[in-house]
């Protein structure tokens, strides 16, 4: 729903109030027609990112097709890419195509609401914690604000998210939950024994995909994308992370050899997949989380829909045992999730910064 006030700059809106407190988020300021970006989102210039550097799409993150996953190539390839790209995208995952329509269609609806109605689900109004529309990454904490808004819905139960999550998108988001399922138990099973790990009992099984949490993501247009940014330069706190996005690309993975940043292009049915810290942690560093960006888009709105595969709050992660039997030395002590977890969401995003947290 556009919103009816048109102003050429932003100096008589209190932006935090407008795209925070008062639910319209990077939307409702995208839609006021603004010529110039907000002071509050121009990132310092060491955060920014130039899209136009051509290095960033001479390379690419490895394009794995899962349609033989027994075979030991195939197997070798997605290990690989755990190991020195820390990222892949995955083609014939068994996730139907129009799943991953319905979840991009189902984004844009919820987002097409009025800022009243996505309001009820943010951190202050949500019946839930479960539920949690925002804008930003975490707003109080940051001396730049990112131009992203999202809708983040925790799965507990059907049950839970019948009760709890916005009408307009919970049976799509649900289903593409429920569609992943297996390929990501085939990725988890590979990697596992790519790490002498034969068997996924109850406990590595929670460990390792004990809980999950849907985002819907949805970058507007910007005024000056060339001085702020989607996401900032993070890592993600999961075991996996699945990622559908759209063709309209934005994603920037850092490659851990030349430190410079690669564009991932969006493959046609394709999805994105990379490792999180939990999985670096419990793999005691064989496996990398690496860094990760978004980049904001001056003439199209963007959406993107992460799924992350996450151990259950109450588990203890560390090095597993099968990964320490060869006599290496644990470079990561037992944490809490939950304390990991609560570490990353208390700060804005600052690299790998917050796998210190975790160090022995």
């Amino acid at each position: 729903m556009a919103s009816p006030i048109s102003i050429s700059n932003s100096n008589s809106l209190n932006i935090l109030d407008f795209a925070v407190n008062k639910g319209h988020g990077v939307k409702g300021l995208a839609e006021l027609g603004l010529k110039t970006l907000p002071s509050e989102y121009i990132q310092p210039p060491q955060e920014r990112i130039d899209t136009s550097i051509k290095d960033a799409h001479l390379d690419s993150i490895p394009l794995i097709d899962m349609s033989k996953c027994e075979d030991p190539k195939v197997v070798e390839a997605i290990c690989n890419a755990a190991q020195k790209w820390g990222f892949f995208q995955i083609v014939n995952h068994g996730v139907p195509m129009h799943v991953l329509k319905d979840v991009k269609d189902a984004t844009h609806g919820f987002f097409g609401l009025s800022a009243e109605e996505k309001l009820k689900y943010s951190k202050e109004r949500s019946v839930t914690n479960n539920v949690r529309y925002g804008t930003s990454f975490t707003p109080e904490a940051e001396k730049a604000l990112e131009w992203k808004d999202y809708l983040s819905l925790f799965f507990v139960s059907d049950d839970e998210a019948a009760s709890h999550w916005p009408p307009v998108c919970r049976n799509q988001a649900l289903e593409y939950i429920k569609s992943s399922e297996l390929v990501v138990k085939k990725l988890l099973e590979i990697l596992m024994n790519g790490m002498n790990v034969k068997e996924i009992d109850e406990i590595k099984e929670s460990m390792l995909m004990g809980s999950k949490r849907i985002n819907l993501n949805y970058y507007p247009k910007c005024p000056n994308p060339e001085l702020t940014v989607g996401v900032g330069c993070h890592s993600d706190v999961s075991t996996l992370t699945i990622l559908f996005q759209d063709d309209i690309g934005g994603l920037y993975v850092r490659n851990t050899e030349t430190m410079k940043w690669i564009h991932v292009r969006p493959s046609s049915g394709s999805l994105v997949i990379n490792i999180g810290d939990a999985l670096q942690i419990m793999s005691n560093g064989k496996y990398k989380s690496v860094e990760h960006r978004v980049s904001a888009n001056g003439s199209h709105n963007r959406i993107s829909v992460p799924i992350f595969v996450n151990p259950k709050a109450s588990d203890v992660i560390g090095p597993l045992p099968e990964v320490l039997q060869s006599g290496d030395k644990p470079l990561y002590k037992h944490v809490l999730y939950s304390d990991y977890v609560k570490h990353f969401f208390r700060k804005a995003h600052d690299g790998k910064a917050t796998i210190e947290f975790a160090k022995a």
